[in-house]
């Protein structure tokens, strides 16, 4: 409820050095005391609330709420908003206990949907798969609008939602939502500005959104420049970072300016120093370097070397070349490729390669270069300590707070979608080993007869784990009183799951739920950007009956064996393979590891020092293998699996 302003307070305020030209026009809350309100210039509605609390700078400092020394233009400032030296507020609501100090401008000049529409040219500069933005846009959401062109009818239904909620948000007037601070910035226009974010330092913010509360506030730090944006809960923009055209997901760092442009960036990419152009970076991208570009990428959960690089522009028709790379690829430094490319999971790449390898149907890879060519080496990245020691950390780095995460992420290194691909390799690799040769050419690589046969090993390896784990999960911890009981649960309780998965931005899933989706999406049936993301929620909630509905299948198919008429004897076998396996592939794991304490790292320790102080040093420093956190991990893992294995071969023989 608001009144108008009394004489006696008009004059107060006055008194207190306040101006306006139409006193009428300003109303303020029963309760209202002039006493905090000094040197303001009024202008057009403004609505004043109640300022009887004190609040809390930053180091501790307190403050009496109140407004001072500022301008303030048609806004409604509510209870025990401290506002101080703001050069201009024109066209806000200053929600409950929000701090403005030291900012030059904060201002609404039109109608705006606070970046809500923003179409971004991503993976193609020219615009062909264009998308617009908004502040629940998902990874799932985002890969359906930007890599299923082909489907017009679904792309136009929810570009339609997405246009209908943008429509819904539109105001010519912002918010600065409760207890949020701003302080110590230049230039903000355009914004909407949610519950307990803080922005400070900031150069220029306009046109944006940033989705903050206080499960998962947003920090916008020192001289940041962003332009058409919205970042999400638990980002953080800073150290002047420039952000244009883009979309910034939960749990998101970029800072040390780097500069995006044209991109979206979801659940906890981490982009330092160097930039990215038309990029769709799904969860846990990350670069470091000054001198790394991504252009015109699809990646997840990529990690990228100095000096990476992409050609997306042949000179010809433009930039119109994209590159696909996905989930775990590693790219090494320096390492170059012209695109178009598509790079299978959990690869690295080393070196310069220029006649746009496809190598998705082979998995854990080495891409490297060999005297001008492209040479693969199948499945090797399959038993290095860093690709399981990155799998083991993602899901220890999630950064996303609160009860409602916008994007669908799986973690596992070995899934039905990786081994798929790795079936596909495995096939691959047997028809070209029929012929004699050194080597063979595949999609524009080369691969040596030696890095053949010791990828294909390698991959029956994968395989064997994978069913193993995902046989001893189905049965772990459960009672069986005969062998009908333990054939029962190894039945699936779903028919979904069999066929070919997809990795949709960090969800993995069967493309027959997904096509589901989409035909329900090009019906009507599902005709809500809440109900799509449901959807893809629920599939993530279900992955595990579905993973093992399509285990079903592989091990009828890998071993030979009936699910539906298996003995005690059958899930015994698979068992003491998946031991063998674990043991295999982990001793594989440590040996590359144990690289890492080879005498030749032990150069530049022990500076100065004689070859016992170069011992010691690096002991000091590096530990010893045996002692090494990740080396006991694999050691405690495989002592697991072998102790669990056991357990349950004892189990179920008894019955």
């Amino acid at each position: 409820m608001y009144r108008r302003l009394s004489r006696l307070e008009v004059k107060s305020l006055c008194a207190r050095g306040c101006s306006c030209n139409d006193w009428g026009k300003v109303n303020v809350s029963e309760g209202f005391d002039t006493e905090f309100v000094r040197n303001v210039v009024f202008s057009g509605k403004v609505r004043l609330g109640i300022y009887n609390n004190e609040v809390e700078l930053v180091g501790g400092v307190k403050k009496h709420a109140g407004i001072f020394n500022s301008s303030i233009h048609n806004c409604k400032v509510c209870d025990n908003v401290y506002i101080n030296n703001a050069g201009n507020i024109a066209n806000y609501t200053i929600q409950e206990g929000a701090i403005i100090e030291n900012v030059d401008l904060l201002a609404v000049d039109k109608v705006s949907s606070f970046g809500n529409g923003l179409l971004i040219n991503v993976l193609d500069e020219t615009g062909g798969r264009k998308i617009p933005i908004f502040d629940r846009l998902s990874a799932q959401i985002t890969y359906i609008m930007v890599l299923y062109r082909y489907k017009p009818d679904v792309i136009d239904r929810i570009t339609e939602m997405i246009n209908k909620y943008v429509r819904s948000i539109e105001s010519d007037m912002g918010i600065v939502g409760r207890f949020a601070r701003v302080s110590g910035c230049r230039i903000i226009k355009n914004m909407r500005i949610g519950e307990f974010a803080c922005v400070e330092g900031v150069q220029s913010m306009t046109n944006g959104t940033l989705c903050s509360c206080k499960e998962a506030p947003v920090y916008i730090g020192p001289g940041v420049i962003a332009d058409n944006f919205i970042a999400c809960g638990n980002s953080e923009l800073s150290q002047g970072a420039n952000v244009f055209d883009s979309f910034v997901g939960e749990g998101c760092i970029i800072g040390k300016q780097f500069s995006a442009e044209s991109s979206l960036f979801f659940s906890n990419c981490i982009c330092l120093n160097g930039e990215a152009c038309s990029v769709f970076a799904g969860p846990y991208t990350v670069t470091h370097h000054k001198s790394t570009l991504l252009i015109a990428g699809y990646y997840s959960f990529l990690n990228a070397g100095s000096g990476s690089n992409q050609s997306n522009h042949l000179y010809k028709l433009g930039p119109v070349h994209q590159c696909i790379m996905d989930r775990g690829v590693k790219t090494g430094s320096d390492s170059y490729i012209m695109l178009p490319a598509r790079i299978g999971a959990f690869s690295l790449i080393m070196g310069k390669h220029y006649k746009h390898p496809d190598t998705s149907d082979m998995p854990f890879s080495y891409l490297i270069e060999q005297d001008g060519e492209s040479v693969l080496v199948p499945c090797i990245n399959i038993r290095s300590a860093g690709t399981f020691r990155d799998a083991r950390k993602w899901e220890t780095r999630d950064r996303r707070t609160g009860s409602k995460q916008l994007d669908c992420i799986n973690f596992n290194l070995l899934s039905p979608f990786s081994v798929s691909r790795i079936l596909k390799g495995i096939g691959i690799l047997t028809s070209l080993k029929g012929t004699e040769s050194d080597s063979y050419y595949w999609n524009n690589t080369r691969i040596y007869r030696s890095a053949l046969e010791k990828g294909l090993r390698l991959y029956e390896l994968a395989v064997n784990v994978f069913i193993g784990d995902s046989l001893v999960r189905r049965i772990d911890g459960l009672h069986f009183d005969s062998a009908e009981d333990l054939k029962k649960r190894l039945l699936p309780n779903t028919v979904t799951g069999t066929g070919e998965w997809i990795d949709i931005a960090g969800l993995t899933t069967p493309k027959s739920e997904v096509d589901r989706l989409l035909t329900d999406i090009k019906t009507g049936d599902t005709d809500s950007l809440y109900a799509i993301s449901e959807r893809f929620a629920k599939m993530h909630c279900y992955y595990g009956m579905y993973e093992w509905r399509w285990t079903v299948d592989l091990i009828e198919k890998w071993f030979g064996m009936d699910v539906e008429k298996f003995a005690v004897a059958d899930v015994v076998r698979i068992v003491e393979v998946w031991k063998d396996s674990v043991v295999s592939l982990d001793n594989l794991i440590c040996a590359d590891a144990q690289k890492e304490f080879a005498t030749e790292f032990r150069v530049g320790f022990g500076i100065d020092g004689n070859d016992d102080d170069i011992d010691r040093d690096f002991k000091i420093v590096r530990g010893e293998f045996e002692n090494n956190i990740f080396v006991r991990e694999i050691k405690d893992n495989t002592r697991k699996k072998i102790e669990l294995g056991n357990k349950l071969i004892a189990e179920i023989t008894k019955i």
